[in-house]
């Protein structure tokens, strides 16, 4: 009895696809770097979301710390989730 090939094929070329595409992404990106200003600005913003406007520009902040335990008495993990963003608008 022949093994039906052509679902089998199209399946591995588009995962295959996928899989290309995803590792020639990961090789073009560029290493990034670690600036400590960012990294007390994000440690500093409060827990929930926050919201400013002024004239010129609108900055809002967001943050969630959440402790979650496998079990009663299983391992802990802490997510700690921030996030700042800003938009300006002016007039040229």
């Amino acid at each position: 009895m022949p093994l039906p090939l052509a679902p089998i094929t199209a399946f591995a070329l588009r995962y295959g696809t996928v899989a290309l595409a995803t590792y020639a992404l990961a090789r073009s990106a560029e290493l990034g770097r670690r600036d400590q200003r960012a990294e007390d600005a994000l440690d500093d913003i409060p827990e929930g979301v926050t919201g400013r406007r002024d004239n010129e520009q609108m900055n809002a902040t967001w943050r969630i710390r959440r402790v979650v335990r496998l079990g009663k008495t299983g391992p802990a993990v802490e997510i700690d989730a921030s996030a700042l963003g800003r938009v300006r608008l002016r007039r040229v």
